[in-house]
């Protein structure tokens, strides 16, 4: 087994489920499905989607038309001819979408109102099983039977790129083999065979038209995990988490460098995040790969370590990078920890796609560590059951406005609703950004809602109270809300005390030394949903994110 997460979903998202019929919807005002009514402030409506959709009757394969933003789970979104396209990881709540394809897709006009494509891939396409058994060969081992292979679908990454002087959208996908090395044998307690279980692959998807998911167009083989350990495949238990592969070749980014290089990262817990350089015209690696197997010499061609949190150990506790390159650096995105419950995100950059990169307080992540700011944490505002797992994203821009947007799935926390399967429930989270003047990119606490912007003015803050919340690093705890009030008199009290002070050129509340820099954006707690006022800040040593709202 390479990653501890691929047994968790399994155990997680069981094939049934006891749905729960009532109740509220991760918040403490229960209302039923007759009273979910959308708000109208002026030429406005806010969505209407309950966060819980279990409680719904849209969780079942039969209601997917109605899915919107539920069941996703590590999304990927690119703008494409007047639309957005999501792509995501093989899940659902109750696994509903077995059976039905691999890498399923929505798009969205607005970035509010998904409608649900079909899956991108019907089945997995045969140089898998060809690959993996001609790499069994050359290492001695029996071939796996095709009806044997055990196949998890993850984590594609999708990107718009011009070929031939023809736009395209292309997918890196990754799909984990789950069956142990030394026997073959599907990955289960009983089949232990005291080794490792077998590689991942990354292959690559092409499309002109992402609008019909049956016209991708499979293009094979891009890189798969790598091992310096030679044949060394033994695992002493199933409580080793050493690690046998170098490289993990799942969770792939890409990015097109400022020189119109192409780059793939790629990486999940072993070692780290590896960069490759691709060739722009193929979407393959330019160089040529040999064995995935020998010295750390011989593998060099399988990548560059870019980062690790535990330097030299093959337990990182992180996956899932991000990249993308605004304003001369390189902005590497990396998800913390389980998915569950502690999943966070931070961000660190570089002005070379290949480092060093660096966190906001100069740490670079070539020495390990916990680099900072925290993008994104389990949180809990009032009156909502708040939200767990919040990671593994990604990041795009509205090419007309220019806004950036960061996305990934939120879980709710286990037995929301007297739910005990709740935290299986997966809802799309897309937030904007906002770059602070030091270039470092925040999330907004408050989802996207495309709520219509005007200028904030002094008379609708002062005086008033604010949910707080510090975004402060704790495993697998949400970070909860207090209150800051911002004085008429210009003192603040509650979360942050001192003076404050408000620009409304730049649209920022300095309190002390802290800048909190304020937008209008939806209130998904509130009941009815209703545009309000939000900001967001990062504290002067970079650890503490602060979320905050207008207590309405």
């Amino acid at each position: 087994m390479k990653v501890w997460k691929y047994l968790f979903y399994a155990a997680l998202c069981m094939s049934s489920v006891a749905f729960v019929a009532c109740g509220d919807d991760g918040d403490d005002n229960p209302t039923t499905d007759d009273d979910d009514e959308t708000v109208d402030d002026g030429e406005y409506t806010a969505p209407d989607y309950l966060d819980d959709y279990s409680r719904a009757g849209i969780s079942d394969w039969s209601k997917r038309s109605s899915w919107n933003l539920a069941n996703v789970h590590d999304p990927s979104v690119v703008y494409f001819d007047g639309w957005y396209y999501m792509y995501q990881t093989d899940a659902s709540y109750g696994n509903v979408h077995d059976g039905h394809g691999h890498f399923h897709g929505r798009r969205s006009q607005d970035l509010v109102n998904w409608e649900y494509k079909n899956a991108s891939m019907s089945n997995p396409p045969s140089w898998i099983a060809d690959s993996l058994n001609a790499m069994r060969d050359r290492m001695g081992l029996d071939p796996i039977a095709d009806d044997d292979i055990q196949y998890g679908y993850w984590a594609p990454v999708v990107r718009k790129v011009t070929v031939n002087g023809k736009e395209i959208v292309r997918m890196y996908y990754s799909i984990v083999i789950d069956n142990y090395i030394k026997t073959g044998k599907a990955n289960t307690t009983a089949n232990f065979d005291n080794s490792w279980t077998e590689r991942a692959f990354i292959g690559l998807r092409e499309t002109e038209d992402p609008s019909d998911n049956s016209k991708w167009v499979d293009k094979g083989y891009v890189i798969c995990s790598s091992s310096d350990k030679s044949l060394n495949y033994t695992r002493s238990s199933t409580s080793n988490w050493s690690g046998y592969f170098k490289f993990n070749a799942i969770d792939p980014t890409y990015v097109v460098t400022e020189n119109d290089e192409h780059w793939l990262i790629y990486g999940s817990w072993h070692s780290g995040l590896a960069a490759v350089q691709i060739d722009p015209e193929t979407g393959k690696t330019l160089e040529t790969l040999p064995s995935p197997w020998g010295t750390a010499s011989d593998i060099a061609a399988y990548g560059t370590l870019i980062s690790t949190r535990v330097n030299g150990s093959r337990w990182q506790g992180s996956e899932g990078p991000e990249i993308v390159y605004k304003d001369g650096y390189y902005y590497l995105f990396v998800a913390y920890d389980e998915l569950s419950v502690a999943y966070n995100t931070r961000v660190v950059r570089s002005t070379s796609i290949e480092g060093p990169y660096t966190d906001i307080t100069g740490r670079s992540t070539a020495s390990g560590g916990d680099c900072y700011p925290i993008v994104t944490h389990p949180y809990k505002f009032n009156s909502h059951s708040g939200w767990v797992g919040i990671s593994h994203c990604c990041i795009f821009q509205n090419e007309s406005t220019g806004e950036w947007f960061y996305a990934s799935q939120g879980r709710l926390p286990a037995n929301t609703n007297g739910n005990s399967y709740s935290n299986a429930i997966m809802m799309g989270h897309v937030r904007r950004i906002i770059w602070n003047d030091e270039g470092w990119p925040m999330v907004l606490p408050e989802r996207y809602g495309n709520v219509p912007q005007s200028t904030i003015t002094l008379s609708e803050i002062s005086g008033k109270a604010f949910e707080h919340i510090n975004l402060k690093y704790s495993y697998q705890n949400q970070s909860t809300a207090s209150t800051l009030t911002l004085g008429a008199d210009g003192t603040a009290t509650g979360a942050l005390t001192g003076t404050w002070s408000f620009d409304e050129t730049s649209q920022t509340v300095t309190v002390g030394s802290v800048k909190l820099y304020l937008t209008r954006e939806l209130d998904w707690e509130a009941d009815p949903r209703v545009p309000s006022i939000v900001y967001v800040g990062i504290s002067a040593n970079g650890q503490t994110t602060y979320w905050g709202k207008l207590d309405i």
